[in-house]
């Protein structure tokens, strides 16, 4: 399969996507907050109807329109702390009732459809630079606010205490989740990118036994379950957003059947 351009660019961008992605999720995971990715993530779906009727790159559309949103329900959730999870709902429908309507106008169906669920074949040179862009910004601020950005996953009370800027952290934090949601509809379609989010660091949680181990294990788990999803996709002409969330799923169930029976092998060997 690697000798179609398609192919390599499809596969560059899926390790990239498939690093960046769990870096974010981490975070996300700990601070219970993986919803705000499916409500950024549906709400893509508007900024990608907006780019195609535009005539620009729909990715660019999905950026400007997942950023808006992001700091909408982050404002939201500092104002109207009690109802946070209701301000994620509120943009979810908002950005999906838009996409709806853009979607009626928007020149070929088929084009609208493949970011619902992801497209390996149409992935240009031109979103192979802006998915790396993004790529290089979530790495770098990622380690470079590593720290911090425990501390924020855990508690933000204790960030403060420590000296951390939580204000600003929070909002780095919302700005990289917003720009890795709007990049991953292209390879894992705007309806799957949240399960990408989840299921890479639920895996890494059942068998990780630090914070560090947790993430490390999560990009590992990202980049596994990212290239078998587009192998599978390719040579058996499914979705690659489907293949790469099954695959997934059936990874953290493996995963955690292999950890029970661990479990209970060591309880044996304790009582006897």
């Amino acid at each position: 399969m690697l000798e179609y351009d398609f192919m390599r660019r499809a596969i560059l961008v899926g390790i990239m996507l498939s690093i960046a992605i769990p870096m974010i999720g981490v975070v996300m995971v700990n601070r219970k907050t993986s919803m705000i990715g499916d409500a950024l993530s549906h709400t893509a779906l508007s900024g990608i109807g907006i780019g195609l009727i535009a005539g620009i790159n729909p990715l660019i559309g999905s950026l400007v329109i997942c950023i808006i949103a992001a700091f909408v329900i982050e404002f939201i959730r500092k104002k109207f702390p009690e109802y946070g999870d209701m301000s994620t709902a509120i943009i979810m429908s908002i950005g999906l009732g838009f996409a709806a309507i853009l979607s009626d106008f928007t020149p070929g169906g088929t084009s609208f459809d493949s970011y619902l669920f992801g497209s390996i074949s149409t992935v240009s040179n031109e979103d192979v630079k802006l998915i790396f862009i993004v790529f290089l910004s979530v790495v770098i601020l990622s380690i470079l606010f590593y720290e911090a950005l425990l501390y924020i996953s855990i508690d933000p009370n204790l960030a403060k205490i420590s000296g951390v800027s939580v204000g600003i952290i929070n909002s780095i934090f919302t700005f990289l989740t917003a720009i890795t949601v709007a990049m991953s509809s292209k390879i894992v379609g705007a309806l799957m990118v949240s399960s990408l989010i989840v299921l890479p660091v639920s895996s890494a949680m059942i068998i990780g036994k630090s914070y560090k181990s947790t993430y490390i294990l999560s990009i590992l788990f990202g980049i596994l379950y990212m290239l078998s999803g587009i192998t599978i996709s390719y040579y058996y002409g499914l979705k690659p957003g489907g293949s790469i969330v099954l695959i997934a799923s059936f990874g953290l169930i493996l995963i955690s059947l292999i950890k029970s029976i661990y479990n209970r092998i060591n309880l044996k060997k304790e009582e006897i």
